[in-house]
């Protein structure tokens, strides 16, 4: 008892500084989920509240085996989704923040803070632009493929091409985190490594190759993370490119959410995809921090 009054005495007041944001988190976030969870064993209703299920992994069985295995296609879509996504945010971050590096002061502020213009734009914005680009009738791509002779495209409304198009929207859309962050690492590194290269005689290319990319590996596991959680729960840019869903082709884990709690109200099979979803990431997010945590200090 005396060391933990002792423990309030010296550091109380500090906790109670933090007590608004406690409060705030428990109340908002961690209460939600941890009653989520509870959700996900029970056959949930907003006006009769919750009925234990029977088995108590039913609504996990069920997420599986609803309409055919519709949650099933909705994994596939959102990994390949996430593969493709991950890999351009990372490929063009890299290669966009090492071209504006060599730059100027003013010229690399400015480009950091152009690139980073898509970070602050409304996703609601970027979905409905990239809707328009791809208007079957009179989008730019449409124009584009007319100036080249080809057939028209339902770019967004054939269901061999609208997931595409989707996935082609989020590769060309520049990863704005990515590439200020990139940029910031690079500028960390010593230039007395390139300098030494430089007298070994190494070519541009492999000074890139050998020194700042595996000098930023910390940065590109950060993002590397960072983009699979938000790949993982892309939801306005179908929603809001693809509102009809084009069948299952544009269906991903967390549509098939919103679809089961917020338009079907079957709130237990939702939770249970949700956690689903959770355990997906995490596995992901722990095989990466393995696979790319770096040691390297400079």
């Amino acid at each position: 008892m005396t060391g933990i009054r002792k423990f309030i005495k010296q550091y109380g007041w500090s906790y109670l500084f933090i007590l608004p944001s406690l409060l705030t988190f428990t109340i908002f976030t961690l209460a939600p989920v941890l009653w989520s969870l509870v959700i996900s064993f029970q056959d949930y209703s907003l006006v009769r509240g919750g009925k234990w299920v029977t088995p108590i992994y039913a609504n996990y069985v069920e997420a599986f085996t609803l309409l055919n295995g519709i949650f099933l296609i909705a994994i596939r879509n959102t990994v390949i989704y996430t593969l493709f996504t991950v890999v351009a945010a990372i490929g063009l971050g890299l290669i966009l923040a090492s071209l504006i590096q060599p730059l100027s002061n003013r010229l690399r502020t400015f480009f950091r803070a152009a690139y980073y213009l898509p970070a602050v734009t409304s996703a609601l914005i970027i979905g409905l632009t990239w809707a328009y680009i791809f208007n079957a009738q009179w989008g730019f791509a449409t124009y584009l493929t007319r100036m080249f002779g080809l057939p028209p495209i339902r770019w967004l409304s054939d269901p061999d091409i609208a997931f595409w198009s989707v996935v082609l929207s989020a590769v060309l859309t520049l990863p704005a985190t990515a590439i200020v962050l990139f940029s910031a690492a690079m500028g960390a590194i010593p230039q007395e490594y390139y300098e030494a290269a430089d007298l070994d005689g190494a070519s541009p290319i492999q000074k890139w190759w050998n020194i700042t990319v595996p000098l930023v590996k910390s940065t590109t596991l950060y993002l590397v993370v960072l983009y699979t959680i938000a790949s993982f729960e892309v939801f306005e840019r179908i929603y809001i490119m693809v509102p009809s869903g084009v069948g299952n082709s544009t269906q991903t884990i967390v549509t098939q959410i919103y679809n089961n709690g917020f338009k079907d109200f079957d709130f237990g099979i939702a939770s249970a995809q949700a956690f689903v979803l959770f355990a997906m990431i995490a596995l992901v997010a722990a095989f990466q921090f393995r696979v790319l945590r770096s040691d390297v200090e400079y």
